[in-house]
């Protein structure tokens, strides 16, 4: 009988031990969680407090980001790439705050690549969580400025690649022409890449670029701006007059529009100049 005891209390010891490990697991998975009704993203080997935001444009989503975020992760920054339902401009910018909010709503720096530069312009206007703003071969409009602007500016020879490009669905969002994409929008990338960020794109809604953009962040912070010398979609020159109208430190890269996947080292030091230059 005492034998029996003694079994019974060694397997209590057992299951309260089990219980213990569990209740540990449990509490540390919830305070990596990152959905919406969760606690903030946490990085606990993080040495510089600066969060990233990294916002998509057309022809992709976000993994277009999937070369550069290990780099930012491994210098110790938490990271977010916000997924933009890209149904209209406002509900793309509410949901890079929300973003801002999910990265722990700390000092945070805003990415944005292409149409992605017009989502940061705004989510970042008056936001007191973010310090800089980044663009990535970026559009960078002024208050009242809409997408279309941008389109009028386009030389013939662009516009007319930008057509024969373009399909439509039957709900009127726009999209690439998978075998047009590579030689438009990423022809510095291997076909078969090509092929992958052709299958992940998210059709746009083309009433967005009526929509007119609000007041500018870049009038408000610091700004970065990198240029792609051989961009098919966005003319050089426009990305520079972007630029040079927000006072923005420049990169050029002999790129296409598709820098954060033909470039992405390049694309992540940046990234993380911006953070050294700002908390210094």
């Amino acid at each position: 009988m005492e034998e029996y005891f003694r079994s019974i209390k060694f397997l209590v010891l057992i299951c309260l031990s089990l219980i213990l490990i569990l209740s540990l697991v449990s509490s540390n998975y919830h305070g990596l969680a990152s959905s919406d009704n969760q606690e903030p993203l946490k990085n606990m080997t993080s040495t510089n407090d600066t969060n990233i935001v990294l916002v998509h444009g057309t022809g992709s989503d976000g993994s277009a980001w999937s070369k550069v975020i290990p780099i930012l992760i491994d210098s110790g920054h938490r990271v977010i790439a916000a997924q933009l339902p890209l149904y209209s401009l406002e509900d793309d910018i509410d949901t890079v705050k929300r973003a801002i909010e999910r990265v722990g709503g700390g000092p945070t720096i805003l990415v944005g690549h292409s149409y992605g530069g017009e989502v940061i312009t705004n989510a970042g206007y008056n936001n007191p969580s973010v310090i800089g703003l980044v663009y990535i071969a970026g559009i960078a409009p002024d208050e009242s400025e809409t997408g279309n602007d941008f389109f009028e500016q386009l030389p013939q020879e662009y516009l007319r690649m930008v057509n024969e490009s373009i399909a439509f669905d039957s709900k009127g969002f726009s999209y690439f022409i998978p075998e047009k994409l590579h030689e438009l929008y990423a022809h510095d990338i291997d076909p078969a890449e090509a092929g992958i960020l052709a299958a992940v794109q998210k059709p746009f809604n083309i009433s967005t670029g009526m929509e007119k953009s609000g007041p500018p962040a870049w009038k408000q912070l610091p700004t970065w701006y990198q240029v792609s010398e051989n961009d098919r979609l966005l003319p050089p020159d426009i990305q520079r007059n972007y630029a040079e109208r927000m006072n923005a430190t420049i990169l050029s890269l002999n790129s296409s529009h598709a820098s954060i996947l033909s470039h992405p080292d390049e694309i992540a030091q940046l990234i993380l100049n911006a953070t050294k230059d700002i908390t210094r």
